[in-house]
């Protein structure tokens, strides 16, 4: 992809966030949409591209009446907006679109319209791995995170300083869910749910959406908000059983999707002022800082226990308070996303300053899938 050909022009989460047991899932897309409009002017005739998941985009399309020359309904779990990114760029940039939709919603605790995620007897993963017994996220990653730990010589103390920072950035934020601050203690102290996972190393369930509007760099200064532009991206799979991983102590969707947009991008690694990494649990920042190369394996505990990560660290990241303090309705990507535009706009409410270069770093399913966005400020 060419460099800062694309640009984000519109952005935004619901209107409200957390708590909504009045919106059905497919009007929580429709607000975070009309929110993102609103953002940029935009309506939806002036919308020619839509992309989502959990829902289709058929459903989006109709419900929102807009006649698409371009549709993208990947669902690989919830990076699918980060791969919905990198498609809509390559999507404008070829001709078949102009203006781009992204959305997502979901009822995660009002369960409004919510669909399920039931995996068929008939699947892989149904026939060789849920017959083990396994109930979910929090069981599933068990298996990958112990092996992790082990080979990595780290603790159960180090997953508990992932949530206690990230608590920390969660403090700043007025639409965070969680703010109190809390203690290495607290969280190891905090009711078990799946060894070595107390509940305050799992996501929250939330209800919630976000928006994105993408369009041509050479339009976005037309627009009433700050562009965002695109700098590289990236996208892999693995595998849809966890137990199938090559490396349970490092995701190769992450690698190779992390690589590409490295290479894409063109920066180093010394370039970035702002990180996301999806965190459902607290063991995904420590491989994501790994993975993609910020630390060696092996010294990403350390590195989040000396405070890079934290407020005033060198490695400001998931300063929104992440998918344990701020908010995580079932696809977590989108909230990503937003908080790497809110930086790169300069309005984010844990602001990073003099930020210019931000990464998003999605993951979906237990490591089958991998998006990376790398996002810049800078006009071209």
């Amino acid at each position: 992809m060419k460099q800062k050909s694309i640009a984000v022009v519109g952005a935004a989460e619901t209107t409200k966030m957390g708590k909504i047991p009045d919106v059905s899932v497919i009007g929580l897309h429709a607000d975070a949409a009309l929110n993102a409009m609103a953002d940029c002017g935009l309506k939806p005739s002036d919308i020619d591209g839509v992309a989502t998941a959990g829902i289709s985009p058929v459903d989006l399309a109709h419900y929102m009446g807009i006649t698409p020359t371009y549709a993208d309904g990947t669902s690989v779990g919830g990076c699918s907006f980060m791969l919905h990114v990198r498609h809509a760029a390559a999507a404008i940039n070829e001709g078949l679109c102009n203006t781009v939709l992204i959305t997502h919603g979901e009822s995660g605790r009002s369960r409004v319209g919510a669909g399920g995620f039931a995996r068929a007897a008939s699947s892989l993963a149904g026939q060789f791995e849920m017959p083990f017994g396994p109930m979910g996220p929090p069981t599933m990653f068990t298996i990958p995170v112990l092996r992790y730990l082990k080979a990595r010589g780290y603790t159960v103390e180090d997953l508990a300083h992932v949530a206690v920072i990230q608590r920390e950035w969660a403090a700043m934020n007025p639409r965070a869910s969680f703010k109190d601050p809390i203690t290495v203690a607290d969280v190891l102290g905090a009711d078990m749910i799946a060894w070595p996972f107390t509940k305050l190393m799992c996501c929250l369930v939330t209800d919630g959406g976000g928006a994105l509007i993408l369009t041509s760099a050479e339009r976005a200064k037309d627009f009433p908000q700050k562009p965002v532009y695109i700098l590289g991206t990236g996208e892999s799979v693995e595998t849809p059983m966890v137990s199938q991983m090559e490396d349970f102590t490092s995701s190769k969707a992450f690698r190779v999707s992390g690589k590409k947009a490295f290479e894409e991008s063109g920066i180093s690694h010394s370039d970035v002022d702002h990180l996301m990494i999806y965190d459902a649990f607290a063991h995904l920042p420590l491989y994501g800082l790994e993975d993609l190369g910020f630390c060696k394996p092996g010294e990403a505990a350390g590195f989040i226990r000396g405070r890079n990560t934290a407020p005033g660290g060198k490695l400001p990241l998931n300063t929104n308070g992440g998918g344990l303090s701020y908010m995580h309705s079932g696809m977590y990507g989108m909230y990503a996303l937003q908080e790497s535009v809110r930086q790169m706009r300069g309005i984010a409410p844990a602001q990073v300053p003099g930020a210019k270069i931000s990464i998003a770093h999605g993951v979906g399913g237990m490591f089958a899938a991998s998006g990376t966005i790398v996002f810049s400020n800078e006009a071209p």
